[in-house]
């Protein structure tokens, strides 16, 4: 009996673009003989749309973005609109593809779990330490894995008293400096600053997009990537690595003109592969992360490992490093997506065995 996946796509965020571009991908290597399709479209006002079930791959991300009949906002009458069942029969998992906030951050895992709905990749807590990324610092600091200096503050620190800032980081970093927003990923709103007036104009960026702000020392290193896949015994992929062919490996980079090299696998020893398998199942351990996380290091010319972040969704686009990992490693597209969906059904039905009565 073929199994019912519902792809929940869109988001009321600025990785929107990228969330349509995943979706159009999955759609791409989703086998039809074997799934059922359903298209669960969130528009960038957050306005939640059932769509029609696909019965073949999707080709523009324009298909995705439809009009239909059946529009609700949550979270007026949710079980109504997002039900278990597609036409009286049961769906068999949910594949949320929502990249950034309000959606990669937690948010809807966490409606997902109220409903006790199967659903693919990380959950509730591993998806939003996962998107904070001093959250996750703390964390990787705890779990004793190297990473470069960087401060954080929120916006109203920064408006309060710029100088001190300014201050503490010109002493504590050195230049050139990366700026982030906390919680947002593939590259938006980050800029590279080589001096305070850039500084300035890179962190008024940022704070476009979040309230908490990261900054990171930039270094001379090798940008190195893991794919991890599993539940409570993960296992890695082959490293890859990233050249960008221009400052840093930004969005325009990523998701638009492929202007980046990927070299998969990536050259480095025995010894340096084994401390970055290792470190990457740290990761993914000390987040509690299930299903899917690239994990993203740094490479140092006397061979330190040091970890950037990981990313608990992972694009699925033609660009992407997670995918082209797998397959290099002898896990192709489609078996990728078939084990994804294995390890959400094998996660929700261990859940299930939990008691929740005193009885």
């Amino acid at each position: 009996m073929k199994k019912r996946i519902g792809l929940l796509y869109g988001g009321k965020s600025a990785e929107h673009e990228v969330s349509l571009s995943t979706a159009r991908a999955v759609t791409q290597a989703l086998n039809f003989s074997e799934y059922d399709v359903f298209p669960i479209y969130i528009t960038q006002e957050g306005e939640w749309r059932k769509g029609q079930q696909l019965l073949s791959p999707i080709d523009t991300i324009e298909q995705l973005q439809f009009e239909n009949t059946t529009k609700q906002s949550l979270p007026n009458n949710i079980s109504s609109f997002l039900p278990s069942q597609v036409d009286e029969k049961t769906l068999d998992v949910i594949f949320p593809l929502l990249h950034g906030p309000n959606g990669e951050d937690g948010t809807v895992q966490g409606l997902l779990e109220v409903m006790n709905l199967p659903y693919i990749g990380n959950g509730v807590l591993a998806s939003s330490a996962g998107m904070d990324k001093v959250i996750m610092k703390q964390l990787f600091t705890i779990a004793g894995l190297k990473q470069v200096p960087y401060v954080h503050f929120i916006r109203r620190e920064w408006q309060n008293d710029q100088s001190f800032w300014l201050g503490k980081i010109e002493k504590e970093l050195a230049w050139p400096l990366f700026v982030k927003p906390a919680n947002l990923g593939s590259s938006v709103g980050i800029s590279k600053a080589s001096n305070r007036e850039e500084l300035i104009e890179a962190v008024d960026l940022a704070l476009k997009y979040d309230r908490k702000i990261v900054i990171e020392q930039g270094i001379n290193a090798r940008e190195i990537e893991m794919g991890v896949l599993g539940n409570d015994t993960p296992k890695c992929s082959v490293p890859g690595e990233i050249k960008p062919l221009k400052a840093f490996y930004d969005y325009q980079a990523k998701y638009k003109d492929g202007n980046t090299a990927m070299i998969i696998p990536a050259e480095v020893s025995t010894e340096v592969e084994a401390t970055l398998q290792d470190n990457a199942i740290k990761a993914f351990k000390v987040l509690d992360c299930s299903g899917l996380v690239r994990a993203d290091f740094f490479l140092t010319d006397d061979n330190e490992v040091l970890i950037n972040e990981v990313n608990t969704l992972p694009g699925f686009t033609p660009f992407s490093m997670f995918p082209l990992l797998w397959q290099h490693t002898g896990v192709n597209y489609s078996e990728l997506i078939d084990q994804l969906i294995e390890l959400a059904i094998e996660r929700h039905t261990e859940k299930q065995q939990l008691q929740y009565t005193m009885d």
